[in-house]
């Protein structure tokens, strides 16, 4: 298998632009003692609203790694894969997020469930464990579980009999589904990934409270604290008591900018000694649109000429993200607004700084679903990417490092 190193994040390149900037984050971290594995993440949606595939992210990765002479652990991922749609990544792909969320719920037979009940049922002794295992749960588990487990297997099956050497990471993703598993559950499910032969590597559980793209974490920072500490403590014990990969760690989806977390995170990581996966994805996107804001001229026009574009097309831009994101219409401001905006103002509203009065999170949250418009625009928006390249890479290194790295790995 291929392992990362302690902490990792997956970072997205909607446009495989900016892969050297997010190496120069990588590289900065390392100079502060902290090593770090980048893993560039695409969907399969994120890929057919752009017009781009796997050989894409790949080559776009294996250049700017080159372009650096970059040395450190890298993958580029299949995420949020399935059956329907794993061949096509497989080729190009060292980590795969299979994800599972859409069998939760629905039931495996009698008998499997009979049996995987019985299987797990001396787990309610196991005084090693770090939480209460009993009989209802385990019960309630399989009726809920088991059936995305062996999905799970059977994607990992396909992935193994086309790379029969192993080379790959594996991450079990069940974040978009409707309720938070308990750590119980998450104990459980990671038992039923063991017996069915997923080496799973980093797995990434739904946690309580709302993880909206590209803004800060909604809910009760305590309580999610003491939950993230709990799945900690469950995912260290089960790589032992199940036999799973050493390297195993939660994985944050939607990770991105959840900054009132990333330092009771860091503290737990570092209290327990565990590892670390946090997903930014779509950040380096909304960098790029800064990037260009912050440039002025050319660049500032085609920033409000996307917002102007996406503000027509709201209904279709959220409808795939409708339950990661909160957009208040009322809030968001109108393109005529937009277009008399300088620099700074537009800079202002879209960068996540949460002590700017200018700051806008349903004008940051609207274009960080709006990626589609830029792909639209095919080479006039990588011209412009190129045009403004200082700026651009300027901000995706040091939202990366600064805003990202700092509070959860150094502190």
């Amino acid at each position: 298998m291929k392992v990362l190193n302690r902490y990792s994040v997956g970072t997205g390149d909607r446009f495989g632009r900016q892969g050297e900037a997010q190496l120069h984050a990588f590289e900065l971290l390392a100079a502060r003692g902290v090593e770090a594995s980048i893993v560039w993440n695409k969907s399969n949606r994120e890929h057919l609203l752009i017009g781009t595939g796997p050989e894409d992210q790949r080559a776009a990765s294996d250049a700017a790694v080159k372009a650096r002479a970059y040395k450190g652990v890298y993958c580029v991922d299949a995420d949020h894969i399935n059956l329907s749609n794993v061949d096509k990544f497989i080729p190009w792909c060292d980590f795969f997020t299979i994800d599972v969320a859409d069998y939760i719920g629905k039931p495996a037979s009698a008998e499997r469930a009979k049996a995987f009940v019985a299987a797990r049922l001396p787990l309610g002794k196991d005084k090693s464990a770090p939480v209460r295992i009993d009989g209802a749960t385990i019960e309630v588990s399989a009726a809920k579980y088991l059936y995305a487990i062996d999905e799970a297997a059977k994607v990992y099956a396909r992935i193994l009999e086309a790379k029969p050497e192993g080379n790959f990471h594996v991450e079990v993703s069940m974040d978009e589904t409707d309720a938070p598993q308990s750590p119980a559950e998450l104990a459980l499910i990671l038992a039923g990934l063991a017996e069915v032969g997923v080496p799973v590597q980093t797995i990434a559980p739904k946690f309580s409270g709302r993880f909206n793209k590209g803004v800060d974490y909604v809910g009760d920072v305590a309580a999610f604290l003491k939950e993230f500490e709990a799945d900690a403590e469950v995912t260290a014990w089960a790589a032992k008591a199940f036999g799973l990969p050493e390297s195993l760690k939660l994985s944050i989806h939607s990770g991105s900018d959840k900054f009132s977390i990333y330092p009771g995170i860091g503290r737990i990581v570092k209290k327990l000694g565990c590892g670390l996966h946090l997903k930014t994805a779509g950040t380096t996107w909304l960098e790029e649109l800064i990037g260009l804001a912050e440039a002025g001229g050319e660049g500032l026009a085609l920033a409000k000429r996307i917002y102007t574009t996406a503000y027509s097309r709201i209904p279709e831009l959220t409808q795939p993200y409708a339950s990661v994101i909160d957009i208040s219409l009322a809030r968001l401001p109108d393109p005529a607004q937009v277009n008399a905006w300088d620099s700074k103002t537009y800079v202002g509203a879209l960068r996540h700084d949460r002590k700017n009065p200018a700051y806008n999170p349903d004008f940051r949250q609207l274009l960080h679903v709006a990626f589609k418009v830029a792909g639209e625009l095919g080479k006039e928006y990588l011209d412009a990417l190129e045009l403004c390249k200082s700026s651009i890479h300027r901000n995706v290194s040091l939202n990366l490092f600064e805003r990202h790295m700092l509070p959860l790995f150094i502190g």
